[in-house]
């Protein structure tokens, strides 16, 4: 395979090459995409675009059919726009291979080969994985796969297109190539020429060339697999949709001007418009979500005439589309009106419109039908995501003190940031008064695992912690008795009713293995009996990384020993550690979200990392070095922290306001004892 000719001299260039792309002439364009469901949608682009270049360059030639737009392609001769159009679709499978199916990034290459002998100029589109043990699944679907089929259909598509394709195997490198010659793409029939010709029929240019000239572009671009793409793109771009305005948004965006005029989108309520209401109510209307027409002018004037009430739709399950009166004077065009559906549960109303027709092509009709249904699994899956992400924040409300306590004395600092989307997770936290004498007592625990099963066991831990430090327990007696609770068999009937609510949609756990693993440093502090102005502290760590203590000279130390988690051992006894906290003198708790922040091979506390960056602190209010410490664990890495993050700095000195850094739930500091 040679490298691409210079055919051209580079002072003739009409158009600049896309920036940070390979010289196609050299090596061609090279560019790594990442492991996730955008890369297949890049891919397409990136390809139409290096297509689109070479032919800027010379080195490949303009269609005379498709520059004067008449009869679509001739047989026999190349066709820049069409390669591109079949050199994204391989592009888009063969990414899709690697990234959906292996799992892993992927290398994508599209190159020039000159002709060799007989062989005819050709273009290459190759993808490598860094996995070359996992197979390639020439089937339209794993059999592991259980979600809908619209990420890749398998290297079915990459054979009807390519002249031919294979697969090299490299050390640690498997690549995924296929080759697309430039003699003509229209001289070898594909599949529904090979019927037409069969059966006596017109072919595809005899019957374009008899139609209207937009009809005509129309079906030239159908039979260029136009609507494979489009569809591939569509589902590419909603299955990042998470808010079901957007992705109804993104659906008008898709069809007007590309296969409609105008559309609207309708919405039923949550529960759909067809589910059944208590006490014989009727549901509410749906709610017009979004008009787009092709004319922006023309918007509000549509909106208006459609703003009454949603037309009448095929029932959920029939997937039929249904006519619908045009919205204006009768005769304008032809409007049809598509269930949005998933099984038979209705979702809402797509309309479309086209104007100039009795009725829309049957080739459009079934193509927007398809898309609607990718559509529809969009709004539903944006849908679940919202009731779950309202259920976590519900619990999180509850779960989680409403303002942290501020203990007389000592410059309280706390940060905490759950992961993800910022709902109920694992880590949880307390600061809280215990009685007379000036006892107070703080808390930093992380529970095994997400999701119910962990927000269940944080529901139960806090106020048990409360309850039995005013009780009067000393810090040993506290984890012990919490871990008999932990182990108590009222804890399963509590994780069954929070997975029943949920409806089941916990992160789960194999049979067998408990769920009630709570790490957790807890503590108490006293007034100083010497009056210096520092507190003493007993402290005690099940499981849980220990606090550091930083002294004024910068020197810094582990405080405590480390024991079992509370939940896993019966009949252990826990032991405390009790030192003074002076003046100027600084304890930092976290959890396993700083210390074990990971970085490749490499996590933030390997080589006693966080009390390297302690020790510099010294000097810092509570709040500075809360935040120092924030930023540290952040910048430790390019991507966002996986884990929940919480830190709580005490540090002894005159009281005053505290400029606690919190993303969570909890306000600053509050003067006083925190509310029951």
């Amino acid at each position: 395979m040679g490298s691409i000719p210079l055919q051209r001299d580079t002072a003739n260039r009409s158009a600049s090459m896309s920036p940070g792309w390979s010289d196609p002439r050299a090596d061609g364009v090279r560019v790594s995409l990442p492991g996730s469901l955008l890369a297949p949608g890049t891919a397409r682009r990136l390809v139409r675009a290096a297509v689109a270049d070479w032919e800027a360059l010379g080195l490949l030639d303009a269609c005379p059919g498709c520059a004067a737009r008449e009869g679509g392609c001739p047989p026999g001769v190349p066709c820049p726009e069409r390669l591109a159009e079949d050199a994204a679709l391989v592009a888009g499978e063969l990414v899709t291979n690697a990234v959906v199916h292996a799992g892993t990034e992927a290398e994508l290459l599209c190159r020039y080969e000159e002709p060799c002998g007989d062989e005819p100029a050709a273009l290459v589109v190759e993808v490598s994985d860094r996995h070359p043990d996992r197979p390639v699944h020439s089937h339209p679907h794993g059999s592991e796969q259980s979600g809908t089929p619209d990420y890749g259909r398998g290297l079915h598509l990459v054979a009807a297109l390519a002249e031919r394709w294979g697969i090299t195997y490299r050390a640690a490198l498997k690549t995924v190539w296929a080759r697309l010659p430039l003699d003509g793409r229209g001289a070898r029939l594909r599949t529904a020429d090979r019927g037409r010709a069969a059966s006596g029929a017109p072919d595809r240019e005899q019957t374009a060339g008899a139609l209207p000239a937009q009809a005509r572009e129309e079906w030239d671009w159908l039979a260029r697999g136009g609507a494979a793409s489009f569809l591939a793109e569509a589902s590419d771009l909603l299955a990042g949709q998470l808010d079901e305005d957007r992705a109804a948004a993104l659906a008008g965006q898709l069809l007007v001007p590309r296969l409609a005029d105008w559309c609207a989108v309708w919405l039923d309520a949550e529960g759909g418009a067809h589910a059944p209401q208590a006490g014989g109510r009727t549901a509410p209307p749906p709610r017009l979500t979004g008009v787009w027409h092709r004319d922006e002018a023309a918007v509000e004037q549509l909106r208006e005439q459609l703003a009454a009430a949603a037309p009448a739709a095929p029932a959920p399950g029939s997937g039929m589309p249904l006519s619908v009166p045009w919205p204006g004077p009768p005769g304008s065009g032809a409007a049809v009106a598509y269930r949005l559906a998933v099984g038979n549960r209705g979702l809402g109303v797509l309309l479309v419109g086209r104007e100039g027709g009795a009725r829309l092509p049957d080739e459009v009709t079934s193509l927007v039908e398809d898309f609607t249904r990718r559509v529809a699994l969009a709004v539903s899956a944006a849908r679940e995501y919202t009731r779950q992400a309202t259920i976590s924040r519900v619990l999180q409300r509850g779960l989680l003190p409403s303002k942290l306590g501020r203990i007389p004395g000592v410059d309280t600092c706390l940060v905490y940031e759950p992961s993800g989307d910022g709902v109920v997770g694992g880590d949880f936290y307390d600061v809280f008064p215990a009685g007379s004498g000036g006892r107070w007592c703080f808390a930093l625990g992380d529970v095994q695992g997400s999701g119910p099963e962990a927000a269940v066991v944080t529901g139960l831990a806090r106020p048990w912690l409360r309850l039995l430090a005013r009780e009067g327990y000393q810090v040993g007696q506290v984890l012990d008795r919490l871990n008999g609770l932990l182990l108590d068999d009222a804890m399963e009937a509590a994780e069954a009713a929070a997975l029943y609510a949920t409806g089941g949609h916990g992160a789960g756990l194999a049979d067998g293995q408990p769920s009630r693993f709570l790490s957790l440093l807890y503590g108490e502090v006293v007034p100083a009996p010497d009056g210096s102005g520092g507190v003493r502290c007993t402290l005690a760590s099940a499981g849980h990384p220990l606090p550091l203590l930083l002294r004024p000279d910068g020197e810094v130390s582990a405080v405590g020993e480390p024991q079992v988690l509370l939940g896993v051992v019966e009949d252990v006894a826990y032991g405390s550690t009790t030192f003074d906290l002076g003046p100027g003198e600084t304890l930092l708790c976290v959890t396993d979200g700083v210390t074990e922040r990971r970085f490749g091979a490499r996590m933030f506390d390997d080589e006693d990392g966080l009390a390297v960056l302690l020790a510099g602190c010294a000097g810092l209010s509570a709040g500075a070095v809360a935040e120092r410490v924030r930023t540290a664990v952040h910048g430790f890495a390019p991507t966002p922290p996986g884990d929940d993050l919480a830190l709580l700095v005490l540090q002894p000195g005159p009281a005053g306001p505290t400029d606690a850094h919190t993303d969570g739930p909890v306000g600053d500091s509050a003067e006083g004892p925190a509310p029951e």
